[in-house]
């Protein structure tokens, strides 16, 4: 970002593979802008979808970036930031249906609260269910009680279900530490000041390292549930060929473990990398065993052996952490 912002906000979608509903979610964007001097920017990720060509063609107020390459969520986003001449800047996935007050909200927050640097809204699912908008930045413990169910099985104990504040009024604002990053609403002082993404994230963990690093510099970090955003989830992801897909949560499970593992290397040293990766093998083992007794759960004892597999390999991909596999992964 260089010069004095010239809007009120920039709004940045990174686009990859999601053609169609990147127009309802671009739709549902300009109707919420109102009288509002919002520029909207498209990073798309070299797709396959022909959604750059329907970016082009029917919103050409668009500022479009068409990347030769995947470069990956934190890397676009940072396309984004250097174009933006907005005095926010709101991260917006294009799996996303904003509600019609959601941009203006969002910049009266903002503007009413200086010592905030980052914030997110609420976030609903495809049947209006809450989803995690909120959440407790990664440690071992929280690992460990999501890893072992506990989390799920007690969500309103505030001890158990603290990762994802499942204990907490959805509808009361609150501090917190990270907020997801399919819709996320950023002070451009904030980030000249921090700095944008770590772009050895390739996917997952870019905005808990975000909010990390703003948290760190004395800037707050918000949930503002008056924000409403539709999130239908994982889009992008379902996209990707040939890489072992979550059963449980749309999540690509190579690269969620190869980002875990460069985040506890970066903020909890090689023994919280190692500490995470030796958690997470044994569980699996122990439930691989366990399942393996039943005929009725041998599928679970697979997809546990699988696991296990997936993370050894994403530790030595990653060096234990301590490096990034060559984008696009």
């Amino acid at each position: 970002m260089s010069g004095k912002p010239t809007c009120d906000a920039s709004v940045i979608v990174v686009s990859y593979n999601t053609r169609e509903i990147l127009r309802a979610c671009l739709d549902s964007l300009f109707a919420a802008i109102g009288n509002r001097q919002v520029e909207v920017i498209v990073v798309d990720n070299a797709s396959r979808d022909s959604s750059a060509d329907m970016i082009a063609e029917s919103f050409p107020e668009v500022r479009l970036v068409r990347s030769p390459t995947n470069l990956g969520f934190a890397a676009a986003n940072n396309v984004g930031f250097e174009l933006a001449r907005g005095r926010h800047l709101i991260l917006l996935n294009p799996d996303t249906l904003l509600a019609p007050e959601a941009i203006g909200r969002a910049l009266d927050h903002m503007e009413a609260n200086p010592g905030v640097g980052l914030a997110g809204g609420r976030l609903l699912g495809r049947s209006g269910e809450d989803e995690p908008s909120a959440r407790l930045f990664p440690s071992f413990l929280n690992e460990f009680l999501v890893l072992t169910g506990l989390a799920a099985r007690f969500p309103h104990s505030r001890f158990l279900g603290r990762f994802d504040r499942t204990w907490a009024d959805p509808a009361e604002p609150a501090v917190v530490d990270w907020v997801p990053g399919a819709f996320t609403i950023i002070r451009r002082d904030a980030l000249t000041e921090v700095g944008g993404f770590d772009e050895r994230f390739f996917l997952y963990y870019e905005e808990v390292d975000l909010c990390r690093r703003f948290k760190a510099a004395g800037w707050e970090i918000w949930y503002w549930p008056d924000i409403v955003v539709r999130h239908w989830g994982g889009e992008s992801s379902k996209t990707v060929e040939t890489v072992e897909f979550s059963s449980s949560g749309s999540q690509l499970v190579l690269w969620r473990m190869r980002s875990a593992l460069l985040y506890y290397r970066k903020h909890h040293g090689r023994l919280g990398a190692w500490s995470l990766a030796r958690l997470e093998m044994a569980w699996h083992t122990l439930r691989r065993l366990k399942a393996a007794v039943r005929p009725a759960t041998r599928a679970k004892a697979e997809e546990s052996r699988r696991v296990a597999v997936l993370m050894r390999r994403a530790w030595q991909e990653t060096l234990g952490g301590r490096v990034s596999p060559t984008r696009p992964w």
